[in-house]
């Protein structure tokens, strides 16, 4: 099984500027002085093993789109944020352009989780045939929505390929295109649902837009028995504690803290924090991932968690 990851951000795509660059260029250039980086193999050993990836890389701006695989002969995604975009090209030189099944759990209905769709350039080959899978009743009313006049020029019916809506109930399993598939209401505006995957004895939960109240035991022991011995927790992880208990309580996200105590009593071995906000910079989101890392080193009370931070391109074999 391996997990892509095409879009990480939250509430709103954001770009590198050209400040940013100049900045990363900056600190690369400075730490590169009175070095003998006269060759391009010391060149890439500097930037691959020294320099941090905040300056060397990016970790993207794309909205929430994230790609199971697990060689079978169709396709599983979670959301469709303006990482779909990217994703739809990807697919399309990987399997050819038509006769494709694609499957998209949707978290929930807001923009920058639905945004990619009419990007997604396999919605408009004939011979395609997209499943679009979640709990909401008005999920295609939603999709049609978005694509309607004045607020996008392709109208929904003008889509070529098949497009099939399936109402998931919370709590039942599904098996989906290979995959044992489970659904958990989460608490958001509008509500989401959180989906745990299940393949070959590996596990992956992606629970994106979900606020934790820490006072809520009953709730926090359902998502523990819901992480239960995951291989992979894709967990959104926008806020500090601070912020998400004080003010941005009640906004419908959750921390990296909550996360890392979650994933901790539930034996899960990865916890991977996602749907960054988007006012954070690669600095800001990068120092946030060290010292998570610290916090999950002294709380341990078992085995370990790994901690990771998604970024747009990342690719994480189960």
């Amino acid at each position: 099984m391996k997990v892509r990851f095409w879009g990480t951000r939250g509430s709103i795509p954001v770009s590198v500027t050209s400040p940013d660059i100049r900045k990363k260029l900056i600190f690369a250039l400075e730490g590169a002085i009175g070095r003998n980086l006269d060759t391009r193999e010391k060149i890439e050993t500097y930037i691959d093993h020294e320099l941090g990836f905040d300056i060397s890389g990016t970790f993207g701006g794309h909205s929430s789109c994230v790609e199971i695989d697990i060689q079978g002969a169709e396709h599983i995604i979670c959301d469709m944020g303006s990482g779909a975009r990217p994703l739809g090209g990807d697919m399309m030189a990987r399997f050819g352009p038509s006769g494709q099944t694609y499957h998209i759990f949707m978290s929930h209905l807001h923009w920058d989780h639905m945004m990619g769709f009419p990007f997604f350039t396999p919605v408009y080959i004939p011979g395609n045939r997209i499943v679009i899978h979640g709990c909401h009743d008005n999920m295609e009313g939603a999709f049609r929505l978005q694509q309607s006049a004045p607020g996008f020029p392709v109208d929904f019916s003008m889509l070529g390929a098949k497009i099939e809506f399936n109402r998931m109930k919370p709590g039942e399993v599904y098996e989906i295109a290979g995959l044992r598939v489970t659904a958990k209401l989460q608490k958001h505006g509008g509500d989401s649902y959180g989906y745990r995957f299940e393949h070959c004895s590996k596990t992956v939960i992606y629970s994106t837009d979900s606020e934790h109240k820490l006072e809520d035991i009953y709730e926090s022991e359902s998502f523990i028995e819901f992480f239960r011995n995951a291989d992979l927790v894709i967990f959104d992880a926008m806020y500090s504690l601070a912020d998400a208990i004080s003010v941005k309580a009640d906004w419908g996200h959750s921390s990296n803290i909550v996360g890392v105590e979650l994933c901790q009593q539930a034996g899960a071995k990865r916890f991977c924090m996602y749907h960054h906000e988007p006012a954070h910079d690669d600095q800001k989101i990068a120092h946030t991932l060290a010292e998570t890392r610290r916090f999950e080193e002294i709380t341990r009370y078992d085995q370990p968690v790994e901690i990771i931070s998604a970024f747009d391109g990342l690719e994480i074999t189960l």
